[in-house]
């Protein structure tokens, strides 16, 4: 070895050039290393917090406070006297001064014995889905750390689910508090638009906003309802009807047999509820908002019911992008704030936009108002899965591609537009990811739903276990094997053979008997026979071939 160094000419530049790069390379190695060991460091608090704070409970005397003991966190878009609201962006805050009040809901939060600890990070101006935040950066999802929290209230989602503070306030326009709670695994409560106060509340859409609220434990989030709802005469019990959507569940990764299964076994020994009934929403709604029809027609590309749930995500974003305009355009385009990727689109979207239909897009909201006030009344209660895909693993690019939003924006459209109370409701594991279903009821029975979540929730996570430990079938194998029967029945009702239209559906009624559809298209053929069938399942709802 000596002898070989001897021979090396030290100033013999690509010697140098060689060592220089070996060294380099070895600095790169060493960067990377740190980055990723600090990656991998938990983050304090889960990164749920943009800004510590502590607001103690206000004395009430004589009176009993609801929420005595009880910690929680806020949204970045609430204001609090003395403190800048963040609204998600670093560059919204250094333009704004302090808030002179507090926003209504946090006041009666405290007022009824609740300590808030903290501010909590959000998606910028609570655009967007993911839960990421380019300058505050991403809390971590507790059930599954590498995958988004959901958002845009990803802070308040993440504290609670991490055991941080017993409930958080959010906020909800697209699905903002019932697609972070799908994802971290806990409840989450969108409340009726327009019955809790927003005074204080930074508006992203006020068509669309409204207050909302996580916790893990059904009886706190009850608790904050009866803190936060208007108060109402004493409801007398009431039966309950529970709808199943069949075709929303065909459009998600939820197994839809198990879980009808958990929730017909839920409310087979609950007293006042109804057998459990099936529909198909999307024909539902195709029937009951006509204004939709024109958004409809320019998505006929789509394939199965997604048509409908798309026009409808349309019309959201249309009204959402027309108000943020509204709201916040001469900030935008004096400020010209850096954003992150997403959120950049939907801004400049928003800003470019003409508009031009704005009437339109205020009759379909009305519509579906109507249409879900007749469908479910005061006593109707809609179950529809809460997301249609798992969460996404961070930083992954798919989180920004265009199906991924398509699909969960379109379940979260149907209470948006309708304005309908809906609650996000934990269901187990599925495939190592969380599950979830949700509940809808009409406008303004808000008490009613939340009852309903105590009334139901524990038989619900008993059935669970049961369920998943069952050969039930999940949305593959015999399912698929159903479509191709159902799809063979149209093919023959289109070529007028109505007894083979029955066979194939009757056939895929034998494979899986929870769609709707099958039955409704059955009766349909058998209308052209000339025979009238009721369906034993299949009860609301109107006779067409999809």
């Amino acid at each position: 070895m000596s002898k070989m160094l001897k021979k090396v000419n030290a100033s013999n530049p690509k010697l140098w050039l060689l060592i220089g790069i070996g060294l380099a390379g070895a600095v790169v190695v060493v960067a990377e290393t740190r980055r990723r060991r600090h990656r991998n460091l938990p983050k304090e608090d889960f990164g749920a917090f943009v800004e510590r704070i502590e607001l103690l409970p206000i004395p009430q005397p004589n009176q009993t406070q609801t929420l005595s003991a009880l910690t929680f966190a806020i949204k970045d878009i609430f204001d609090v006297k003395g403190y800048v609201t963040g609204f998600g962006n670093p560059q919204w805050k250094k333009t704004h001064g302090e808030a002179g009040k507090t926003a209504i809901v946090i006041t009666a939060l405290l007022s009824d014995g609740a300590t808030c600890v903290g501010k909590t990070v959000m998606d910028e101006f609570s655009f967007g889905i993911s839960g990421e935040n380019k300058f505050y950066g991403t809390p971590t999802n507790p059930q599954m750390p590498s995958s988004i929290p959901g958002g845009s209230s990803s802070g308040s989602a993440v504290a609670v689910a991490a055991r941080l503070v017993d409930f958080a306030i959010g906020t909800d326009t697209t699905g903002c508090v019932r697609i972070p709670a799908a994802f971290c695994g806990i409840l989450g409560f969108r409340p009726s638009h327009g019955v809790i106060s927003t005074i204080g509340v930074l508006p992203n859409a006020q068509s669309l906003d409204t207050v909302g609220w996580f916790a893990r434990d059904p009886s706190v989030l009850h608790r904050v309802g009866l803190v936060l709802l208007p108060l109402t005469s004493v409801e007398l019990k009431r039966t309950r009807r529970i709808i199943f959507a069949d075709d929303l569940f065909q459009l998600s990764k939820a197994p839809s047999q198990k879980t009808a299964y958990i929730i017909g076994k839920a409310i087979e020994n609950l007293s006042g509820y109804q057998s459990l009934q099936h529909m198909n929403l999307c024909q539902y709604i195709a029937s009951n908002v006509p204004s939709l029809k024109g958004f409809h027609e320019k998505l006929t590309q789509q394939q199965n019911g997604l048509s409908i749930l798309k026009a409808l995500t349309s019309v959201m974003f249309s009204l959402q992008g027309y108000e943020f305009k509204t709201n916040h355009e001469e900030w935008v385009k004096s400020v010209k704030p850096r954003l992150g990727r997403g959120v950049s689109e939907r801004v400049n979207a928003a800003m470019n936009a003409t508009h031009d239909n704005i009437k339109t897009l205020y009759k379909v909201r009305t519509e579906m108002r109507g249409a879900f006030q007749h469908l479910l009344k005061d006593d109707g209660i809609l179950v529809i899965p809460t997301v249609a895909d798992y969460p996404l693993k961070l930083n992954t690019e798919k989180g920004f591609s265009s199906e991924f939003h398509d699909r969960a924006f379109a379940l979260s459209s149907i209470a948006s537009i309708s304005g309908c109370c809906q609650v996000a409701i934990p269901l187990g594991c599925h495939n190592d990811c969380c599950a979830s279903i949700s509940l809808i009821s009409a406008h303004g029975v808000d008490k009613f739903l939340l009852n309903t979540v105590l009334d139901m929730y524990s038989t619900l996570q008993e059935q669970v276990s049961v369920a998943y430990a069952l050969p039930l079938l999940d949305t593959n194998g015999s399912m698929e094997t159903s479509e191709l029967l159902k799809e063979k029945g149209n093919t023959a009702f289109k070529g007028r053979l109505w007894n083979k239209a029955v066979d194939y559906y009757t056939e895929a009624i034998n494979l899986n008997g929870t769609n709707a559809t099958y039955y409704s298209n059955r009766a349909a053929a058998y209308l052209e026979l000339g025979w009238y069938e009721v369906s034993p399942v299949f009860t609301i709802g109107t006779f067409v071939c999809v």
